[in-house]
């Protein structure tokens, strides 16, 4: 489904602000499609783009000290708001693979693990120096759960084991499930003779 997460390094986008919503990750006139391709076009499109269209100069997204830079940190509680599958979808297909927070509400946080975008909670004081620093390179290792940056940052982080295994897989639950059909086929044949059916 996706590239199998490992370890990731990556220079950082930061993006400081508190209780950024679903609707400002992607705006509710962008969610008419139920694909995945170009939705990177409109993540924070009212921050990155003026009300004629054209760029914001001052977006802190865009620019070529942003470009290649795979690790969002943000604000706390990040992903506010309503459940929106297009969000995760947008922050992936814009070219972010993690998003570190001290707090990511739960539900976008569920639809970012099933969509491979690594959603990584970290202590408060960690967190306050990822954001004063934007651009630092951080490496995030999944199996270790750990995100490291220069001599001076170590945070460990948790996954939900299922949600763990399927994005070191490169999978999500559907594509797990199909993975193992010849087993699950298998096993039903079984279970129907021993019960006679």
């Amino acid at each position: 489904m996706f590239e199998p997460f490992t370890k990731l390094t990556s220079g950082t986008v930061v993006l400081s602000q508190a209780n950024i919503d679903t609707d400002q990750i992607i705006p509710a006139r962008y969610l008419t499609t139920t694909s995945r391709e170009g939705l990177g076009t409109h993540a924070f499109h009212d921050w990155r783009y003026d009300e004629a269209g054209a760029p914001a100069e001052d977006s802190p997204l865009d620019g070529p000290e942003h470009a290649g830079h795979a690790i969002l940190v943000a604000g706390p509680n990040f992903g506010c708001g309503s459940s929106r599958e297009h969000a995760p979808w947008a922050l992936a297909d814009f070219g972010f693979r993690a998003v570190v927070s001290s707090d990511i509400a739960d539900i976008f946080k569920s639809n970012a693990l099933k969509n491979g975008l690594l959603p990584v909670e970290i202590d408060a004081e960690t967190h306050a120096k990822l954001l004063g620093r934007p651009g630092r390179e951080v490496t995030i290792d999944l199996e270790a759960g750990v995100l490291r940056s220069g001599n001076d940052i170590e945070a460990h982080f948790t996954v939900e084991p299922f949600a763990k295994k399927c994005l070191l897989e490169g999978n999500d639950p559907l594509g797990f499930l199909t993975d193992r059909m010849d087993a699950i086929t298998a096993y039903e044949s079984e279970h129907a003779k021993e019960i006679g059916a």
